[in-house]
Order: C-alpha cells, then structure tokens, then sequence
C-alpha cells in the first residue's frame, strides 16, 4: 500500500481546519486516514497573533521513513512553518521539495 502525506480539509466553509494525515494514495481527500498527524487552523483567534499548528514531529519523520511522499500542499506547510523537515526531504530526493 502506497502512503502519501496530504491534507485534508474539515470545517464549515469560510472557516476550514487542515488535518496533515497519512492515507493510502488511492483514498478521497477526507477519507479515514491511517494516522493524523498535524492539526492547521489558518485563522487567527480572538487575543492571538499567529496561526495554530499543532503536529508530530515525531510521526511525520516516522512515515517519511516509511517511504510516505507527501504531497506539494503538505510540504509547502512543513517548510513554511519551520523549515525542520525540508533537510530531510532534499536528503530522501523528493520530487516535490521546492525552494
């Protein structure tokens, strides 16, 4: 089973939350993933002044090893929150690191 790292989308229109997942390839865009692994809100709260973005370090470098490629949207998140996982990326040759 191919493994790909993508985001799915939940929430109400005009108010979405972003769930980073590890899924089979083949599955639809809000599928049950097999493992989630980050939670975005791109809203900014009430008395806040960045966005959220809670995930697992952990889990992510888990599956990369595990030969899971994620998609663009999912690494243009990981490099632009912190550029912590794009190291790793450029070392595995992934086709969809950019700059």
């Amino acid at each position: 089973m191919a493994v790909r790292i993508r985001l799915a989308m939940h929430g109400y229109r005009h108010n979405r939350i972003f769930h980073m997942v590890a899924i089979d390839h083949e599955a639809r865009r809000n599928a049950k993933p097999i493992e989630t692994l980050a939670v975005f809100d791109p809203r900014v709260k009430l008395g806040e002044t960045q966005k959220t973005v809670q995930w697992s370090v952990d889990r992510i470098k888990y599956w990369l090893e595990k030969g899971a490629r994620p998609s663009e949207s999912a690494v243009k998140l990981m490099t632009m929150v912190c550029g912590l996982l794009k190291q790793e990326l450029e070392e595995r040759g992934s086709s969809t690191v950019r700059g």
